[in-house]
């Protein structure tokens, strides 16, 4: 089966449910993404590896990845392997006698991103969830674009959601907390 090679473009926080991010996966050397909704533990678990900050004590992931470096196992990739009913399904596919482990996507990238191991996703998937990107950067440096799923026009609350992703992805916290505050007025929070 075909698979394609994903980065992770950021974070964003998402109106629904709540409490809830949205992981935003990009295809390396394409333009299509795809959103996962997670949970804040989760989200917190990969933005602290994001952002190389080393927690007092060891998170769940990163004890996974010293179980699967003291036991001298190779994780050879994540892989997004499926959707159901909305539901992604992923795997941790280790070298050493095909061993492959279902897991959350989440987790998942949690520990890829631990452990240096590239992201995958069938390629049936990514056609069936993936949403064009269009980046260009502007003169300013930040990077600008429009996503279009299925070219449809976005409403309000997807731009914001847009704009918030950009924003985090290019750091620029403080703009970041202008368009989570819009957003949460659009919502009546």
């Amino acid at each position: 089966m075909e698979k394609v090679e994903l980065v992770v473009l950021g974070l964003s926080a998402s109106p629904a449910p709540p409490n809830s991010y949205a992981l935003i996966l990009k295809e390396l050397g394409g333009n299509r993404s795809i959103p996962i909704i997670i949970g804040a533990f989760e989200a917190q678990a990969i933005a602290l590896e994001i952002e190389k900050t080393q927690p007092p004590r060891p998170m769940t992931h990163d004890l996974i990845k010293t179980l699967i470096y003291s036991t001298n196992i190779t994780l050879t990739e994540v892989l997004i392997s499926d959707i159901k009913d909305g539901t992604f399904f992923s795997r941790l596919v280790f070298e050493e006698e095909d061993i492959e482990i279902d897991c959350r996507p989440s987790d998942a990238v949690a520990i890829a991103l631990r452990c240096g191991s590239p992201i995958y996703i069938n390629s049936y998937v990514l056609e069936e969830v993936g949403m064009i990107s269009q980046i260009e950067n502007d003169t300013t440096g930040f990077q600008t674009g429009t996503f279009d799923i299925h070219k449809q026009t976005k409403s309000k609350l997807e731009q914001l959601q847009l704009q918030l992703e950009r924003a985090i992805t290019n750091e620029d916290y403080e703009s970041a907390a202008k368009i989570r505050d819009e957003i949460k007025m659009f919502l009546g929070n």
